[in-house]
């Protein structure tokens, strides 16, 4: 399967047709990308089809996986013009040399100590959130299926009972276990969670931290197809006032909120907002309700409401890379509701715009190569 995938992407970008026909296409760049959308959109169904995604098999002009094709058809239209890839890459290269932000560091805020040492404790459970054999992988390539059975639990199913029921879980409840092995907690700390989606659907869990008075919910980052799909909807959309209400409230500093409202629209990353938006309804519901005096009918408000057990607690909203982006956006959704969140995004992929950025970054840390800043990237 690998090797006709690799196949399939070599013919893609550099087969005879390519060369039999780039006088045609030099001159009609439509038909070019028409010709490499109907190319990805068909490999790509043929892949997911091999992977158990059949319902992907069926052509439809304005799915997912066609707006994905056509993004990447667009993408290697500059082959219509005879260049080639390592020129490309390397007039990218140029670019980034002179395009490099004119700001010095040492206009930079340095984050506290405390946010250092916070984030270094809660990176685990961003890790953690890949229960699927990925993260097994990237530790031993060569041992990663004993260590993926071993940490799922498979090994000893009797003791699947131990386990909290997820939703999307096998019937052992490995994933659940999978998670609670890998922070080194017991069973009771994680309250809920989902591990099956489709596109724009993520996956998550929640745990309660008594010991330190904390509600963590941890958003994995890119492990299934479905997932890719989510990272390739890149189109830019206009982010709403819906959006953008925990920054446009009273407790924000009036110089933030008036740059946010002076300003739109402002746009994002397509596939996250959309991830960001199921999310918020899975865990906080009631989307219309934008008053933090407002009661909501969600899962958090149940457990962080006035009397319930873990009023007062912080809220924390963490994860990596696509889990990242998607825990910035719905931190940025939920912080009107709860003061006392923080969002620390490992490695996070673009998902706002610059101003939207500069907005979130009280609440906002986007840590890279091992260095914290304060700014969603």
């Amino acid at each position: 399967m690998i090797m006709a995938c690799l196949v399939a992407l070599v013919q893609c970008f550099a087969g005879s047709d390519v060369v039999n026909w780039r006088s045609y296409y030099a001159t009609k760049d439509n038909a070019w990308k028409a010709h490499y959308l109907e190319v990805f959109d068909n490999g790509m169904r043929e892949a997911l089809c091999c992977l158990g995604r059949v319902r992907y098999l069926s052509v439809l002009e304005e799915d997912e996986v066609y707006s994905v094709a056509r993004l990447l058809g667009d993408l290697v239209a500059y082959r219509a013009s005879g260049t080639g890839h390592l020129e490309l890459l390397a007039g990218l290269a140029l670019l980034q040399r002179h395009g490099q932000s004119p700001r010095s560091f040492e206009d930079s805020m340095e984050a506290p100590d405390g946010l250092i040492q916070e984030a270094a404790a809660l990176h685990k459970f961003a890790e953690a959130a890949y229960t699927g054999p990925l993260l097994d992988f990237g530790r031993n390539p060569f041992l990663f299926p004993c260590a993926w059975l071993y940490r799922q639990g498979l090994l000893a199913p009797w003791a699947r009972n131990r386990w909290p029921i997820l939703d999307g879980d096998n019937w052992w409840r490995g994933h659940a276990a999978a998670f609670l092995k890998h922070v080194n907690l017991t069973p009771e700390v994680l309250r809920r969670g989902r591990v099956n989606q489709a596109k724009c659907e993520a996956a998550y869990f929640i745990v309660v931290l008594h010991h330190l008075r904390s509600v963590v919910v941890a958003v994995r980052g890119t492990e299934t197809p479905e997932d890719l799909i989510t990272d390739g909807l890149c189109k830019e959309c206009i982010l709403s006032a819906e959006d953008l209400h925990g920054l446009m409230n009273s407790h924000v500093h009036p110089d933030v909120k008036l740059s946010v409202e002076s300003s739109f629209p402002h746009y994002g990353h397509s596939g996250i907002l959309g991830a960001a938006q199921d999310l918020f309804r899975q865990i906080d519901g009631n989307p219309g309700d934008y008053d933090a005096e407002c009661k909501s009918s969600g899962f958090l408000s149940s457990l962080l409401g006035a009397g319930c057990e873990c009023d007062g607690y912080d809220v924390r909203i963490v994860g990596h890379s696509l889990g990242g982006a998607i825990a910035a956006l719905l931190g940025i959704k939920l912080y009107r509701r709860y003061r006392n969140l923080h969002v620390f995004a490992y490695g996070p992929l673009p998902c706002v715009d610059a101003v939207v950025a500069d907005a979130c970054s009280e609440f906002v840390t986007s840590c890279n190569y091992c260095t914290v800043t304060r700014y969603q990237n």
